[in-house]
This record gives C-alpha cells, sequence and structure tokens, in this order.
C-alpha cells in the first residue's frame, strides 16, 4: 500500500465505455479511488452499491469515485448497468495501476495461495497526493468509512 503524503502514481486506463481515463484529467478534484477484485462478486457488489447510495454526499463534498479491477471494459458496464452506478470504473487488464498503487498481493483462500487485488482505498487530494490509504477494507462499511475522512479534511 502507498504512504499517505505520497504523489499518486498517473494512470491511463479505459472505463466502462472504452474512454481512456488519466489521473492527470482529475487535477483539482479529490478523488476516492478504490480497487477491487471482481465485478459482480458479493463484496465487490455491496462496496460499489455502497458508493452509489452515497454518491450524492461526495459529490457534494467535491469528490469523485473511481473504481479499478482487472476485469475487461465489457464486464465492468455490464456490472455498472446492473447495479446503476453513479461512477467511473477503470479496467485495468494489464494489471499497471494494481502493481503502481501496490494492491496486487499475494492471497489465500481455502489454503490455496494465488494473487489478487487487494482490497484497498486511496483518498487522494486535488494535487495528486495521497492524503489517506486503507487496505484490506471492508466492502460493506468503507463507503461510509471514506465519506467520514472526507468530512474530516
Amino acid at each position: 500500500m502507498l504512504e499517505p503524503g505520497t504523489k499518486a502514481p498517473e494512470f491511463s486506463l479505459p472505463d466502462q465505455d472504452g474512454v481512456i481515463h488519466t489521473l492527470e484529467s482529475y487535477k483539482g478534484k479529490k478523488i476516492i479511488l478504490y480497487f477491487y477484485p471482481k465485478d459482480n462478486t458479493s463484496g465487490c457488489t455491496k462496496q460499489a452499491c455502497g458508493f452509489a447510495e452515497l454518491y450524492p454526499q461526495f459529490s457534494e463534498k467535491g469528490a469523485v469515485i473511481i473504481g479499478i479491477s482487472k476485469d475487461s471494459v465489457a464486464s465492468h458496464k455490464k456490472f455498472k448497468q446492473n447495479f446503476n452506478l453513479p461512477f467511473t470504473l477503470l479496467s485495468d487488464t494489464e494489471k499497471t495501476a494494481v502493481i503502481n498503487y501496490d494492491v496486487w498481493k499475494e492471497k489465500k483462500l481455502y489454503g490455496k495461495t494465488y494473487m489478487g487485488i487487494e482490497r484497498t482505498t486511496y483518498l487522494i487530494n486535488e494535487d495528486g497526493i495521497i492524503t489517506k490509504a486503507f487496505s484490506k477494507v471492508k466492502p460493506a462499511d468503507n463507503p461510509s468509512q471514506m465519506l467520514n475522512e472526507l468530512t474530516s479534511l
């Protein structure tokens, strides 16, 4: 996980419609950047729907929400439509952002070891500096946790 106070790594990734987004294009805005393992799984759906539910409050505070996983553009499009998600999902099939943001980790499930995305959320300020970083976040709690962090700035 990257430490607060460090410059957020640049990215250039397609969203659910294939439009390329860069960190630079969000300069001047607060960003909730969250990395999640997989579209349409229970934990990831719970987290995304939590962010969707609180989206108006995030917008009021001038923050944008961006979700990143290594799922395809098509998968993101379906996920966004299925749950009416009002924010951007970026596809990182090459794992460049997940590696640069240090969220590609060794994981264990049922005694099996594998590599995957560790659920991590960053709060990035208007100048592209990471101000808060949380790893191994709980999907159901993370959206309200991040809204509280934003409120305390």
